[in-house]
């Protein structure tokens, strides 16, 4: 099993910037792979971003060049971090882990994030 803690959600004007940290732990593999996920309101849940354990990273287009997403050395802590924030970015973001070596995936309990003047 995996657990996954998320924290720094919450309320930022457009243009802003908001980093949101998730630590992971439990049974962790060497190639899991860490991301992000978003569901704004009245939407179903849609990809923000993924970082393999090499480092390589994914971005949905709509966040391209604004959100980086990056992870620690011991591969248990990924983040996310949030630029040029656009109301249309609020919604609430879900950490992510899957473990391909057990097919398996696991969610954050979820952080709200609210972009609004």
């Amino acid at each position: 099993q995996v657990q996954l803690d998320e924290s720094g959600g919450g309320l930022v004007q457009p243009g802003g910037s908001l980093r949101l940290s998730c630590a992971a732990s439990g049974s962790l593999s060497s190639s899991n792979i860490m991301g992000w996920y978003r569901r704004p309101p009245g939407k179903g849940r849609e990809l923000v971003a993924t970082i393999t354990s090499d480092g390589t990273t994914n971005y949905a287009d709509s966040v391209k060049g604004r959100f980086t997403i990056s992870r620690d050395h011991t591969k248990t802590m990924v983040y996310l971090q949030m630029s040029s924030l656009k109301p249309e970015d609020t919604a609430v973001y879900y950490c992510t882990l899957r473990r391909p070596a057990y097919n398996d995936f696991y969610w954050g309990q979820g952080s709200q994030v609210t972009v609004s003047s």
